[in-house]
């Protein structure tokens, strides 16, 4: 297993790579001080799990889970409050590791991490629904932008991106446009095999030549709508 430790405090992170370097089936280690340096190791080292602290500056470890890039990696949360445990496993969480643990309640977890990864390759075959995001975290030039989810008109692709379309900018996020769909909710819908627009905003929907048309957004936006999707929009309307 590859293994990120995200954890704001330097002691906690060298207790947890010493115990890893005496289980058995860990690949390898990185570590991050803080949810937004995660972001970058997620990308770069592309982990299969993530033991994730919550309470860390800026960006607390549920804001992160909330707003990993799909392909997701699995979550163990690390953490001395158990007050944040039934949250916690709305994302999913594999395990919740009580601070101070030992080498065996880390083994249990590492167990339980193993099972699922080799259920199949993307280690998510019996997961349940994800919540639904509430913020994407995008990172442009050395600046992690958050972006609310409520804040988004319209998405559409551009290779291997996806186009945020909002009030006050446009960023550009690297994921899959029907990943990022089905992880926002039913507040979403596909109006194009490039495009899905929020329902919220939609204000007219106007049918052009051949049965296509473009929806008008509330924000003034004339978003694309082919007609095989046209009917899915109607229905959430």
């Amino acid at each position: 297993m590859r293994l990120l430790i995200v954890d704001d405090e330097r002691p906690a992170r060298a207790k947890l790579r010493h115990l890893l370097a005496q289980q058995d089936g860990v690949a390898a280690v990185e570590e991050a001080a803080d949810g937004i340096e995660a972001l970058d190791r997620i990308a770069s080292f592309r982990p299969d799990a993530l033991l994730l602290d919550i309470e860390m500056p800026e960006l607390s470890g549920i804001e992160l889970a909330a707003s990993l890039p799909e392909p997701a990696p699995l979550v163990v949360f690390v953490t001395a409050y158990e007050r944040y445990a039934a949250q916690a496993f709305d994302f999913d969480a594999i395990d919740y590791l009580l601070k101070p643990y030992d080498g065996a309640r880390l083994a249990r977890a590492l167990a339980r991490l193993k099972k699922r990864l080799e259920t199949q390759p993307d280690g998510r075959a019996a997961a349940l629904p994800p919540a639904p995001l509430e913020q994407l975290l995008v990172s442009e030039r050395g600046v992690t932008r958050v972006v609310r989810v409520a804040d988004i008109q319209w998405i559409e692709t551009a290779d291997n991106y996806v186009v945020l379309h909002t009030a006050t900018g446009s960023p550009m996020l690297r994921q899959t446009l029907a990943g990022l769909v089905d992880r926002l909710g039913s507040g979403f819908v596909r109006c194009h095999r490039r495009a899905a627009v929020a329902v919220p905003w939609i204000e007219q929907v106007v049918t052009l030549d051949k049965g296509d048309g473009e929806l008008l957004l509330r924000g003034g936006a004339r978003v694309p709508c082919s007609r095989q999707y046209r009917a899915d929009v109607l229905a959430r309307l």
